[in-house]
Parts: structure tokens; sequence; C-alpha cells
């Protein structure tokens, strides 16, 4: 029986195909597999099973278990470590591209690559979270609002922007989790307040911009980052806010009490 040319190829032979299969093998035998770190580490379901480690060459690395084995990602830059057409993150590359051309619209390419980076900082924000490193997942959530930012101001359809802009609400409340539990942390209870504060501002603006705002009181990320902000108050002992205080002397129509308030938070705002 002759060879079949569609399964070997137009120039193959059997010979050349066993050469082949035999290279591949002999490559195959030197890699490595993952067996001692997967048998040392058992994957939980129930948890978010994440590791700060040394890389070879002693760099820090982040590691999630995943129930079919493991992720690493790089703890500066981009998490796979690449760097898209020579840039540090593909963020960085459509700004650029932005400040060249403001009305660019992004090609498909460009939409795969931006829905890559938002699964490579979404991971590994969670990390950060997970890991209790509160200002690094700030920054992921800063980055992905920003890659958020241009996808929405250059998207190809409304459809593919709307697939983007639905976790808008979401990406600010890891970053209002984070903020604020950094300021508990590093400064004080108030100042984690007002964090969760802005952040639900932040959201309702979001709900607001979609003509979603009935909607607002009873989402459960909401009602997440309102029972964080009242457990520190209970805990800390910590009253209303001078913003909170501002609205509530509005809202009951004491005018010259929201001129004293709006005054003294002009003042701190200044220092």
């Amino acid at each position: 029986m002759k060879p079949d040319p569609n399964k070997l190829g137009a120039n193959a032979t059997p010979g050349s195909s066993l050469q082949r299969r035999k290279a591949r093998q002999l490559e195959m035998s030197s890699y490595k597999g993952l067996d001692a770190i997967l048998q040392n580490w058992e994957f939980d379901p129930h948890t978010l099973c994440v590791r700060l480690v040394k890389g070879d060459d002693g760099r820090d690395v982040i590691q999630m278990r995943v129930d079919l084995g493991v992720l690493q990602m790089e703890t500066n830059g981009r998490p796979d470590g690449l760097q898209p057409s020579g840039f540090p993150t593909f963020l960085d590359a459509m700004l650029a591209v932005e400040t060249n051309d403001p009305e660019f619209v992004m090609n498909e390419d460009q939409c795969f690559e931006a829905d890559r980076e938002f699964v490579q900082f979404y991971h590994r924000r969670i990390s950060w979270l997970r890991l209790e490193h509160y200002h690094r997942a700030v920054e992921d959530a800063d980055h992905t609002l920003a890659l958020m930012d241009v996808c929405r101001d250059h998207s190809p359809e409304d459809e593919w922007t709307m697939s983007h802009e639905q976790y808008r609400p979401f990406v600010l409340f890891h970053r209002t989790q984070a903020a604020a539990l950094a300021a508990l942390d590093e400064s004080t209870p108030d100042a984690a307040v007002a964090e969760i504060n802005q952040g639900l501002e932040a959201i309702r603006a979001v709900f607001e911009e979609h003509e979603a705002t009935e909607d607002f009181e009873n989402d459960e990320m909401v009602l997440q980052l309102i029972k964080l902000r009242e457990s520190i108050r209970d805990e800390y002992a910590v009253g209303d806010s001078l913003q909170e205080r501002l609205a509530a002397a509005v809202r009951d129509e004491q005018y010259e009490l929201a001129a004293k308030l709006r005054d003294e938070l002009a003042r701190r705002q200044e220092h």
C-alpha cells in the first residue's frame, strides 16, 4: 500500500515520518513534569490556593494552584512576563497607538490581545488580594480599569464594549476592598471608611451611566462593601465621615451646617 500524501505531507516518506516521531520523543523526554509540585500542594476547590515563591533566578513569582495544575505569574510588568510589541504591557502598546491616532478602532488581533491581558491581570489581582498585598491589588485593578477605558473608547462594536464594561463594577469592587484594607493596615479606620465610600460612589456612577440605578442598592458587591464599612465602624468606633454628614445636611435642608461642612472638607483636602 502506498503512503497517503494527505497524512504524510507532499514530500514526506515513511522513513522521514519515523525520524520526526523519534525526534519528538527525544525532545519530550527532556521535559520535566509537575509531579513533585502537584503531589506536595493539594488543590482545594473551596478556596483560592496561592503562594509567593522564588523562581530559578531568585526573583519572586506567584503560583496559583488550579484544578488541573499550576499557574505561574510574574510579580512585575505583565503577568506572563512578555512585552507586547516591545512595551511593558498591551495597555502601554495601545496608549502609544492612541497617541499617534486618537480615533483608531481596535482590530481583531488587538481585541484578542486585550482579552488576554484582562484575564492575566484578573488572576494576579485576586492572587494579591489572597496574599494580602493590597497595594499591588490596587495597582493591577487600576491597570485593568485603564485598559477598559481604552477598549471602551476604541471598541469596534457596542457588543464587544459591553462584554467588558459589565465587569467594571466587579473590578471597582476588588479595588475598593484592597484600598480599604491597605488603609486599615497603614493609616486609620477613618481612611478605610473613606476608601469604601469613594469606591461605592464610583460603582454607583457606573450603574447610573448604564441607567441601572435601581439595581445599585441591592447589588451583592455593594452590600458586601457596606458590610465591610459598617464592621470597621463598629470595631473601631468610627463615626460618619464629613462627606456623609454633608450629604445628610443637604438632604435635611440644613444649609448653614452644610456650608460649614463644605468649608471643613475643603480645608482638609488642601492639606
